[in-house]
Parts: C-alpha cells; structure tokens; sequence
C-alpha cells in the first residue's frame, strides 16, 4: 500500500503542525494557508511540537494516504520557520524520515596526492 515516491513531488510544511488534524484538516492546510494543490502527485510531511513524529499526505489518484510515524529513539532535524513549504528530493526525504539531516554533511575530505621526489 506504500506508494513509489520516487516520482512525485514532496514538501516539508515547515515549522509546528498540529498533528491532531486529519486529512480534512492538513489538505485544507495546504490548499488554504500554501496555496498548494494536494492533488497534484505531491507528498506533504508534517511534523508537531514534539520531533521524534510525522504525518504524510499522500494522494494516490482515488483515495488519499495518511502515513503516521514515530520514532521510539531519536528525532528529526525539522526546519522551524513556519512560514514556508520546503521542497525535497526523494533522497532527502529518506534522510529526512530515517531520523537523519536533510543535507548531507561531508566529513570525509578527499586526499590530495603529493608528489613525492
């Protein structure tokens, strides 16, 4: 019942939800508030007070998905500033819901060979 993500659109409605709301409440969210169409093959991911949950809106041409996850040790990096949508790609939205930072940091520096005479 997980759609392939790979092709649709996914934002991050930055800052706190209230995750008490449904679909009814996040697809009006969306529409009303971001001007956004919630049929348009888009992902929205929403997130609470608290970091360590999210809800997805997903519509997969009939019926509309609400996902739900918690995680039991850890939490997200989540954006705060209420007042946007962020657009992600499919990868940074897998770091983003496996609990890790949206960017990815580089901590390896590439070796620069020396010539040695």
């Amino acid at each position: 019942m997980i759609p392939d993500l790979s092709n649709a659109n996914i934002y991050i409605v930055c800052g706190h939800t209230d995750l008490r709301k449904g679909v009814d409440g996040l697809a009006i969210l969306v529409t009303e508030e971001y001007k956004m169409g919630v049929f348009d093959n888009a992902l929205f991911i929403f997130c609470g007070t608290r970091k360590d949950r999210f809800k997805a809106l997903y519509w997969n041409k009939s019926v509309f998905l609400l996902l739900y996850k918690c995680f039991e040790n850890g939490y997200m990096q989540w954006p705060r500033d209420r007042s946007e949508i962020r657009r992600l790609n499919y990868r940074q939205m897998s770091r983003l819901v496996n609990g890790l930072a949206i960017e990815e940091r580089r901590t390896i520096r590439p070796i620069i060979p020396r010539h040695v005479y």
